[in-house]
């Protein structure tokens, strides 16, 4: 429907280093309810995955139990990009070769919705394969090349690559 108001949606996914009770992870489960608290507080957030425990960290989507999943609402790219690079979550973003492997293929994936949509685990991992197969398009993009609501085409890019997995390997 043309000129339906929509929300962002997006899911990071990534595969930890250890189970997530395990001492090398400490630091990533100790940043977790500050980080949460966070993005509860922002006013560009409107919904996002979690347990009773106020995380996602429980949640299994996969066989693979050091598989972990992110997934939120927003009310615009902006709001998620603001949140995610320029408050105290940039800081967990940089220190995350310490806690999940480098992963070789897309591992975020932003898609508009409804407003009053919530995306499923489901639709969400959808979304990442559809983005993994075909590149970005309006159904499945990237920060790098983001799709406004209703465009044809990716605008700039939003983010510096130096966040971006994955990357150029380098010698």
């Amino acid at each position: 429907m043309t000129g339906e108001m929509r929300h962002l949606a997006q899911l990071n996914v990534g595969r930890m280093l250890a189970p997530v009770d395990s001492p090398a992870i400490a630091g990533f489960r100790a940043q977790l309810d500050p980080i949460n608290a966070l993005a509860d507080a922002d006013p560009g957030l409107v919904w996002r995955l979690q347990t009773e425990a106020g995380n996602a960290t429980d949640i299994r989507p996969t066989d693979d139990d050091l598989f972990l999943i992110n997934l939120s609402v927003w009310r615009s790219i902006e709001a998620l990009r603001a949140f995610t690079y320029t408050t105290g979550h940039v800081h967990v973003l940089r220190d995350r070769r310490r806690w999940f492997e480098r992963l070789t293929e897309a591992h975020l994936v932003l898609w508009w919705v409804p407003v009053g949509h919530i995306p499923s685990i489901a639709e969400a991992l959808d979304r990442l394969e559809l983005l993994r197969r075909d590149g970005p398009t309006p159904a499945a993009f990237t920060f790098r090349a983001p799709f406004a609501p209703e465009a044809d085409g990716p605008g700039d890019a939003l983010v510096d690559a130096e966040f971006c997995w994955p990357e150029p390997m380098r010698p």
